[in-house]
């Protein structure tokens, strides 16, 4: 329990790139990078594909991160652990964003501006951008932890923009009753290894991430997000367990709710609660036995769990 709520009250505790195409030369293909100017409300946001460079046409998805630290979450390139160099290798133009205040985006004077809200407004700007990019409707977006909150508002407001919903780890309802007073959270080497699962000792156990894999995630937080980054996120989780963040019931495309069953921050009794609200019968739930939060880098489970996202995915 001291854990639990350690993490609770710590909760998920880089300029801009020259505009234009780059290329990764990866072990299986290259790698195209481009760089799309996007601005919302004053605030220049990162948004940023990757794709094969190849002319086969590439169904677009776009990742959206969590509370604390921003979009490379989803791009720990060591060995295969890149949950973005695998769906591009399956085939997916993958999009990062980096909400207001985050990562590569433009800093905001006020941390707590960029709330729950405001970050699926950014999410709908940029999707929005996407689509009319590759000429489609509608897209696929998975969202992680703070991101299901972010992605899953967007996609009830939006629903023709979505094709696909995966909410990766759900927030599905407040974390805990605090008083949020700081604009800005103070980020730190401990806090950004919290999502890792610990041994009795408290280190982290690397039998279950492998060394190399947290040293360039943590590597990754320091470098891109820094020392702090926006609480509004935060001080909307941090709210009494009985109020819901997730408006389930109002989403529309068929979701993927995944999840861990050692995750800290996630009930699966929750995300059962929210799956039965889903209207669409495409819906499914996967709770991952033994998985925690960062389980797209746990060793034992990080396969199957995107696995199942990309049955998903490709599912018509």
């Amino acid at each position: 329990m001291k854990r639990r709520v350690t993490h609770i009250l710590a909760l998920f505790g880089a300029v801009f790139l020259a505009l234009g195409t780059t290329v990764c030369q990866g072990a299986a293909a290259e790698l195209a990078r481009e760089i799309v100017p996007l601005e919302r409300a004053g605030v220049k946001l990162y948004l940023e594909s990757f794709r094969t460079r190849d002319a086969q046409e590439k169904d677009p998805i776009l990742l959206v991160h969590g509370l604390t630290y921003s979009s490379h979450e989803f791009d720990v390139n060591y060995g295969d652990y890149s949950l973005l160099r695998f769906l591009v290798a399956n085939g997916y133009e993958v999009w990062l964003l980096d909400i207001a205040g985050y990562g590569n985006s433009q800093p905001v004077a006020d941390g707590f501006t960029p709330n729950s809200d405001y970050a699926a407004e950014d999410i709908a700007a940029a999707v929005r951008l996407i689509l009319a990019r590759c000429g489609r409707k509608e897209m696929d977006v998975l969202g992680w932890s703070w991101g299901t909150v972010t992605s899953g508002r967007f996609a009830a407001k939006y629903p023709e923009l979505v094709r696909r919903l995966v909410l990766y780890a759900p927030i599905v309802a407040g974390l805990a009753d605090v008083n949020v007073t700081s604009p800005f959270n103070e980020n730190t080497w401990v806090h950004a290894a919290g999502d890792f699962q610990v041994k009795a000792d408290k280190t982290i156990d690397y039998d279950i991430v492998e060394p190399a894999v947290a040293d360039t995630f943590l590597s990754n937080c320091w470098r891109y997000d820094k020392n702090s980054s926006p609480n509004g996120g935060r001080r909307d989780l941090l709210v009494a367990p009985d109020k819901r963040l997730i408006p389930t019931a109002d989403i529309k495309a068929p979701v993927l709710i995944i999840a861990g069953s050692k995750d800290d921050y996630v009930s699966p009794a929750l995300c059962k609660e929210a799956f039965a609200t889903l209207s669409n019968k495409d819906s499914r739930i996967e709770i991952i036995v033994g998985a925690a939060h960062a389980m797209m880098m746990e060793k034992p489970y990080y396969k199957v769990f995107r696995a199942k996202v990309l049955e998903f995915l490709k599912a018509k």
